[in-house]
């Protein structure tokens, strides 16, 4: 696939059936880039000399996704191991492969959850800012920051190891892991807060980290500007990232009423992101081949988990709250650039319609990202972040769950990616020569 970088002059895409992110119908018509925004949307333009131009009919133009719980350097996992093993040096190919991985599939942002190492996700992003890798836009995410005896502890007392997270107790500790976590670049803050089914000592259901530890790290990450996410499946862990103003939730699968109305009137601060996916796909037996078979996830507890995470956000689609699409993907049954599988299962399992999810993947993606609105949405003086779909999503959401599709990738007004057959069917020698 073709990959530009120039944002000289007009691009003109025509007779394309666009979705615009806002909620909105579709429309058929043209859309105008200038630069690296969105100039025109809708009304049929003519081509001036210099304009590349694009005949988009028959395909569906809409705004790149968000990955909203992003793992980069995440690559065929299956066991911490595959975490903790490799050196940085490996590792840092390893994610930047995981964000072309997602450019091609059409995701032109990447909400970072953590990284395998503190600082991986960082240098990626500083080399695809750059413009020397392909990649989405990239809040970086660090290490997990867990305490003693949770979720990401890998040690024991005849055994003591570093596993892929920052252990911290008590406010100080935590007031400093963070203050690092700023200084070495990172933009999430990311908390386990909560206990995890791949931790039996600490399930799901339980609560490890205190309100307090949760409360001085969403201060200090606000603090540096940076924002705040939560590992939270418990009631009271999601209750203590509500109460402590923690910008992001993901999984929470467990939910009371209080919770709810809780969320309900924080919707206008939080982002939630279920990352149903890698569940669902072990429960489906997808993960066989790496010794997760459905039988192994009941001992997890993993159906009692899905059963918990369609009751709560299925309520929470009804109450307004802002859902991402994306999160766990790079396992082993879940390559990068997959996470457009979501959108089916939002769909399938907490009642979106198609335009519905794509929402979620763009517009509430867009916001997430911290732009000042100016991403997830085809609207004039937006950013010029926008894909192009072979078939009509709405009709098919299934289409999106994998780079397949996706024809014709822009970031930023430039072009990431072109598939040859589009590219027979633009003006522009300069496209055709990037081929």
């Amino acid at each position: 696939m073709a990959e530009r970088r120039d944002t000289v002059g007009r691009t003109v895409i025509q007779n394309a059936t666009i979705f615009d992110g806002t909620g909105r119908p579709t429309t058929r018509g043209d859309l105008v880039v200038e630069g690296n925004r969105v100039t025109s949307v809708g009304a049929a333009t003519t081509a001036q000399p210099g304009d590349v131009t694009i005949d988009a009919r028959g395909l569906f133009l809409m705004p790149g996704m968000v990955e909203g719980h992003a793992h980069l350097s995440f690559e065929n996992v299956c066991a911490t191991e595959d975490l903790i093993t490799p050196c940085p040096e490996t590792q840092v190919f390893t994610a930047a492969r995981g964000a072309r991985a997602l450019i091609e599939a059409g995701f032109t942002s990447a909400y970072g959850a953590s990284e395998a190492k503190l600082k991986l996700a960082v240098a990626v992003r500083e080399e695809v800012n750059a413009g020397r890798l392909p990649g989405p836009r990239i809040r970086a995410g660090g290490l997990e920051i867990s305490v003693t005896g949770a979720m990401g502890d890998e040690s024991k007392a005849h055994n003591p190891r570093q596993g892929p997270s920052a252990i911290v107790d008590g406010v100080e500790e935590m007031r400093k892991t963070v203050r690092l976590h700023c200084r070495e670049g990172i933009d999430n803050i990311k908390l386990d807060v909560s206990g995890d089914p791949f931790y039996p000592g600490t399930p799901g259901h339980t609560t490890p980290m205190t309100f307090e530890e949760v409360r001085v790290a969403a201060e200090t990450a606000h603090a540096y500007g940076r924002k705040v996410n939560a590992h939270t499946r418990s009631i009271e862990g999601s209750k203590h990232c509500v109460r402590a103003g923690v910008d992001g939730l993901f999984h929470c699968e467990y939910a009371d009423e209080e919770l709810l109305d809780m969320m309900e009137a924080a919707r206008e601060r939080i982002f939630v992101v279920p990352t149903v996916g890698l569940f669902a796909q072990i429960m489906a037996g997808e993960a066989c081949a790496h010794g997760l078979s459905p039988e192994v996830g009941g001992y997890m507890n993993i159906p009692d988990l899905l059963e918990n995470s369609l009751k709560t956000h299925t309520e929470l689609r009804r109450r307004g709250i802002r859902h991402l699409i994306g999160g766990d993907y790079g396992f082993g049954w879940s390559p990068q650039g997959t996470q457009g599988r979501d959108l089916k299962s939002f769909v399938d399992f907490y009642g979106y319609t198609p335009a519905e999810a794509l929402v979620c993947a763009t517009r509430n993606g867009g916001l997430a990202m911290g732009y000042g609105g100016e991403l997830g949405t085809l609207e004039p003086g937006k950013l010029a972040d926008l894909i192009l779909v072979d078939g009509d999503p709405l009709a098919d959401i299934s289409i999106l769950a994998g780079p397949d599709k996706v024809v014709f990738v822009m970031k930023d007004g430039a072009v990431q990616k072109l598939s040859p057959t589009l590219a027979a069917r633009a003006n522009s020698p300069a496209l055709e020569a990037a081929e």
